[in-house]
């Protein structure tokens, strides 16, 4: 899972670059991408995640870990996110 946010699913997006004579080349537009290491309150545990910036916000905003895996939709996760989300509605 190269250059893909765990939590949001954000990937690497395509564009161009235009320059003043109007000429278009392709460019890629890559997410801010950052290794974090998350808590899981309700089962104590620690979790490396490799997310985006604008997720880690939206972690925070949503009170943290367990709280946005609850409320995210499961297509959005990758499959070690979607496992930590089944063991919290387990517990």
């Amino acid at each position: 899972m190269a250059r893909v946010c765990e939590l949001s699913g954000k990937k690497v997006m395509t564009g161009n670059n235009v320059s003043h004579a109007n000429n278009k080349t392709k460019r890629k537009f890559l997410p801010n991408l950052n290794n974090v290491s998350l808590v899981s309150e309700k089962l104590d545990l620690t979790v490396r995640f490799k997310i985006s910036a604008n997720a880690l916000r939206s972690v925070e905003h949503a009170g943290g870990l367990d709280n946005f895996l609850l409320k995210s939709k499961d297509n959005n996760l990758s499959p070690k996110a979607k496992r930590l989300k089944n063991k919290l509605l387990k517990s």
